[in-house]
């Protein structure tokens, strides 16, 4: 879920039990990731995802991490097309062919957060949509291979950037990703571009939710009425990728991504 922070100068340290509840958190968002990706089919409605979403979660002995928070009435986000995050799931949004479903979710495990979000293609989709999903997952994958202790915060930001440039997308800038693990947004903010300034250093024990979202016109958006559904101003579709990864000795290790069985 993206949010703006005020900003700090340095990102706390999650102690090895943190970790181990953080990482059982993941596997359960990567369980919804999967549901997601099975689910999301021409004639869905995306209450119906939602409410599979939260069955799961509370199967795994997890809590839906967004729902309530702030208000916001749901387990998922589901963000479709022109719609970059924060959409109500619907009985009335029926998925059809062609579209893009953006889902951003979270799991809370005895206290500790995993948060992560994907993009899928119902059915077949044009090119343009293909590349913007292609274009975003490869900033965050960038992006990620610069969470290596040694390196600064901007280091990750500059890599969305870099790679939103050779494709030429929108680059969202009033939302972007945190630090998390005891609280959903925990400081710093991580900005999708270069700030010019270094940021925080990183180190091992960081827990990072990162976050880019491109737009296939503009780059602004607006908010809807119902105050949470961010989305383009002028229509375009938009993509929303996010993984919580934490920082290892080994460099990044992603939390939110399944373990082979």
């Amino acid at each position: 879920m993206g949010i703006h922070l005020t900003g700090a100068n340095k990102i706390g340290k999650k102690s090895r039990h943190d970790l181990k509840l953080m990482r059982k958190a993941g596997q359960i968002v990567a369980r919804v990731h999967l549901l997601v990706r099975e689910m999301a089919k021409e004639g869905v409605n995306t209450l119906a995802i939602d409410e599979a979403a939260e069955a799961l979660i509370r199967g795994e002995g997890a809590l839906p991490t967004f729902k309530g928070y702030h208000g916001f009435p749901f387990t998922i986000c589901s963000s479709v097309n022109e719609e970059v995050v924060h959409g109500f799931p619907t009985k009335e949004r029926i998925l059809q062919e062609g579209d893009i479903i953006s889902v951003d979710v979270g799991a809370t495990y005895q206290g500790l957060i995993a948060d992560a979000a994907l993009t899928v293609a119902v059915g077949e989709v044009d090119e343009k949509k293909k590349r913007i999903m292609q274009c975003t997952e490869e900033a965050l994958m960038n992006a990620i291979a610069k969470a290596v202790a040694g390196n600064h915060l901007q280091d990750i930001s500059a890599a969305v950037e870099r790679t939103n440039d050779a494709y030429g997308f929108g680059l969202v800038r009033e939302y972007g990703g945190h630090s998390v693990g005891h609280k959903l947004h925990e400081e710093p903010f991580i900005h999708n571009y270069d700030t010019g300034q270094p940021g925080p250093l990183l180190e091992v024990g960081n827990c990072l939710a990162i976050e880019p979202m491109f737009t296939g016109g503009l780059a602004k958006v607006k908010t809807l009425e119902d105050g949470w559904t961010v989305v383009t101003v002028d229509g375009e579709p938009a993509a929303h990728y996010e993984h919580t990864i934490t920082i290892t000795e080994n460099g990044p290790e992603i939390l939110t991504r399944l373990n082979e069985i």
